[in-house]
């Protein structure tokens, strides 16, 4: 009897624990609730008078406008996939200049009508990530391709990440690969000095008068491979200090091998007499780099809720590579609550770099040196970059577009200035949509 008794008590009592359980999965909190949708673009706009295309002098007007699209989808309680799809549409007055002699009077301050004056930068990226139960651990997958009219680039890579302490501690793990191909574009008064040109009586310098040096020969060999490949691997720390403040610190490791070097980027000799056509140099060659690189970079956050109205974000970071590259970031951001809805956020950012070894300004390698590049975006210099932004958020999403409810709208303006001339600003606009 007592047999009788205890079995129909525990088939009770499991039951009772499977449907607790059954209901914990039932009822625990999605990921992500419903679909989102996020529309950025941005324009972007700089000039300065060190192009690297024309050894680094000449105008560096460029435009930008870049639009993407990103769509993240909850594939039930613990999945998510996102696609990010962008483009990027620009003009460049110094890339235009790989072939500068297709205007009456060549100038490396003056944009040529070449087909390199502007192109089109396709991405496509897509990632899957996955949350335990517990949301206390966290892992994503992603692959990725861009294409642009001189290379192709496809990465994958991946992510993991572990909470402890009651969700206040966070330590990840981030590795990527991209796998890049260059179609090798190089300036159009060398690619006739290659094994299968012509040389001097190539019809450019048939038809056009050389001045300064009348014999110009320059000793130039196409890249052997065009390929490249990066490798990153990326540990991460984020603490919750107290109800004021969190902090966090990354370390990331990057190696590249293969063609480093840009092939239209132009490299002249101080020991080599020089040549001109239409008053505009002839190259001696292009910018040669070592064929690896590795990087390492280390950095920190810390921000820190003084209010309902004021957070201060900071941020640092150091770099180091060696090819001679040493750089220190810091940045500061202020966000202020002007209201429920809307948000100010001032922002400000410095950098400083010390020069590669292999570079040096325009006319000042010598032809005898092994590695020479004159693009001043790996010489010595300082600059500082002026933001403001506004933030409208709206949780409850009370505007509405058709089925799309509009979560925030963010409005963005940066303005970026280096000591050696270049200057830069950008404006972006970017809007969040939840699918009811």
């Amino acid at each position: 009897m007592k047999a009788l008794f205890v079995i129909p008590a525990l088939l009770v009592v499991l039951s009772g624990y499977a449907q607790e359980q059954d209901s914990v999965k039932v009822y625990k909190k999605r990921v992500l609730e419903s679909a989102e949708i996020d529309i950025l673009t941005s324009y972007y706009s700089q000039d300065g008078d060190n192009a690297a295309v024309s050894g680094g002098i000449g105008t560096e007007k460029l435009t930008d406008m870049a639009p993407s699209i990103i769509v993240s989808i909850p594939l039930n309680d613990d999945d998510v996939l996102t696609v990010d799809a962008g483009i990027s549409a620009y003009s460049s007055a110094s890339s235009s200049n790989v072939n500068p002699f297709d205007r009456d009077d060549a100038d490396e301050f003056q944009a040529s009508s070449g087909a390199s004056s502007s192109d089109v930068w396709f991405n496509v990226t897509g990632s899957y990530s996955h949350s335990s139960d517990d949301r206390n651990s966290i892992w994503s997958a992603k692959a990725s391709v861009a294409s642009e009219y001189d290379y192709l680039s496809i990465g994958f890579g991946g992510s993991y990440a572990k909470l402890f302490n009651e969700k206040n501690t966070e330590v990840s793990i981030t590795g990527n690969v991209y796998l890049d191909t260059w179609n090798a574009i190089y300036p159009i008064e060398l690619r006739p000095f290659s094994p299968d040109g012509n040389g001097i009586n190539n019809s450019l310098f048939t038809q056009n008068t050389i001045t300064g040096n009348v014999n110009y020969s320059p000793s130039f060999t196409r890249f052997d491979s065009e390929g490249r490949n990066s490798y990153s691997l990326g540990f991460g720390f984020s603490q919750i200090i107290n109800k004021n403040m969190q902090g966090s610190l990354a370390l990331d490791l990057v190696r590249q091998q293969g063609l480093l070097s840009t092939p239209f980027q132009r490299v002249y000799f101080s020991d080599v007499a020089d040549s001109f056509i239409e008053g505009f140099h002839l190259a001696d060659d292009v910018e040669r780099l070592p064929d690896t690189r590795f990087k390492l970079a280390i950095g920190g956050r810390l921000n820190y809720y003084i209010n309902q109205m004021f957070v201060v974000r900071t941020y640092y970071r150091y770099y180091s590579d060696d090819w001679g590259i040493r750089s220190t970031t810091a940045s500061v951001e202020l966000p202020v609550k002007i209201s429920d809805k809307f948000t100010l956020y001032p922002s400000y950012r410095y950098y400083s770099q010390t020069a590669a070894d292999y570079f040096a300004p325009y006319d000042q390698h010598l032809s005898t040196d092994e590695y020479y590049t004159s693009d001043y975006d790996l010489s010595k210099f300082n600059a500082s970059q002026y933001g403001l932004g506004v933030s409208y958020t709206d949780i409850f999403t009370g505007i509405h577009i058709g089925k799309l409810g509009m979560k925030s709208i963010d409005l963005r303006y940066l303005m970026y200035k280096r000591d050696s001339g270049l200057t830069a600003s950008m404006i972006s606009v970017g809007f969040k949509f939840v699918l009811d």
